[in-house]
């Protein structure tokens, strides 16, 4: 019935669709690593055995090269033709602004953010690029929002007392996420600092852990995402075309926020990866 009901309000009414607050979670924590082409990254040992208690996305793909596009793209639904790695300042609207339309929260955990709104490139191993909610004016210029932006250690504070908001990000650092490191290095991280959160009693039930990359190394831009928790089907897998405007479009959706009115406005609803 709500696979005949997205499929309607797509086809013929698609306003509805941005309109109705879907159930499958009610939180989601966003997790990126670096730089690495799907199949590389799904035959590492912890990125493999979620697939076995997630949902893999196996036609997934990345909007851009290099990096900093595809951050932007995750979260304002286009890459505004961004196509370096400098520091860039825009004046757009992006998820951070539809969750506070909704009354809703969001919170950013980047490993080795220095604070107090700092918009340097970089800072030790930290790279704003990986931060897109800081290359927004409306973040840039609003210190209540800046403090949104936090290290990523109040994360694993905020878990345990049980503080997560409707949506965040945790950005690990350029080591931590294999930029600088490799797949393998990540891996090894991810699991040593994660496993013991999505096996916690304390992992909330409604929430949505998304683990992505920010793109490939190959011309065809396929990468590793998978979904965990929150009613996501243990194993299964997504053979769709997939990329961050379904992303977008779902945690549009699912949270009852509205549409940014970008390409995410076009994309398919990911309702394969669901426990019935």
């Amino acid at each position: 019935m709500k696979s005949f009901l997205l499929l309607l309000c797509t086809l013929i009414i698609p306003t509805l669709c941005h309109a109705q607050k879907l159930n499958n979670f009610k939180k989601v924590l966003v997790i990126v690593f670096e730089n690495t082409e799907y199949k590389k990254a799904v035959s590492q040992p912890y990125f493999a055995s979620l697939t076995k208690e997630g949902a893999l996305f196996t036609n997934f793909k990345a909007s851009t090269h290099p990096s900093q596009g595809n951050y932007i793209s995750m979260i304002a639904g286009s890459t505004f033709n961004i196509i370096s790695d400098k520091n860039i300042d825009l004046n757009e609207r992006h998820i951070g602004d539809l969750l506070e339309d909704a009354h809703k929260d969001w919170k950013i955990y980047a490993e080795g953010y220095p604070g107090n709104c700092f918009l340097g490139k970089t800072s030790g191993d930290y790279a704003r690029k990986h931060v897109p909610f800081l290359s927004f004016t409306n973040v840039q210029t609003n210190p209540s929002r800046c403090a949104k932006v936090v290290e990523g250690k109040e994360f694993f504070t905020d878990f345990e007392q049980g503080n997560l908001k409707d949506f965040s990000m945790y950005v690990p650092n350029l080591k931590n996420d294999g930029h600088d490191t490799g797949v393998a290095y990540g891996d090894v991280w991810f699991k040593k600092n994660f496993d013991s959160i999505f096996h916690s009693p304390k992992f909330p039930k409604d929430l949505l852990v998304v683990v992505t990359f920010d793109e490939g190394v190959l011309f065809n831009n396929q990468i590793y995402t998978l979904f965990y928790g929150a009613n996501v089907a243990h194993g299964a897998k997504s053979n769709n075309p997939n990329n961050f405007y379904t992303l977008l479009k779902m945690y549009e959706d699912e949270l009852g926020l509205g549409s940014l009115n970008k390409n995410e406005m076009s994309a398919a609803s990911i309702d394969d990866v669901w426990n019935k």
